[in-house]
């Protein structure tokens, strides 16, 4: 059984490689690659894969997820320009991409040992593009 936990935040990134030329990196990126940047309401899902236990029917407590989210991803990321302000973006390229897989290194200790066990990292970047990782799969 999955269940899936919904969280929002907003953030402002420059996808640039530095070791680019202006016109590589706009060929790539494109307006992305500006160099001062520009923002996101991301949407983060978080699927977590498990049986329900049988005295509480739940694969794993929802505000205890909510807050694990808000933990790790929602508070450190939050109104942040992820270049300058969140590690490790501040060396690689804060793609979505990048952003998802850092995104499941976080959450993922967290659920190591527990009833639930992370199964994907879902962002939206925007409501018509999103990046989903299974930590390797």
């Amino acid at each position: 059984m999955f269940i899936t936990r919904r969280a929002e935040f907003s953030a402002s990134h420059i996808c640039r490689n530095q070791a680019l030329s202006d016109e590589q990196n706009f060929s790539l990126y494109g307006p992305a690659a500006n160099a001062k940047g520009h923002g996101h309401n991301f949407v983060l899902e978080v699927t977590l894969a498990g049986n329900p236990d049988p005295v509480t029917g739940m694969v794993y407590d929802l505000k205890d997820l909510k807050d694990i989210m808000n933990e790790e991803v929602v508070d450190p990321m939050d109104h942040r320009h992820l270049n300058f302000e969140v590690p490790p973006f501040d060396k690689i390229i804060p793609t979505t991409e990048n952003i998802a897989i850092e995104i499941w290194r976080r959450l993922e200790p967290r659920f190591a040992n527990g009833p639930g066990k992370l199964k994907s990292v879902k962002l939206f970047e925007t409501d018509d593009l999103s990046v989903e990782y299974r930590g390797g799969e």
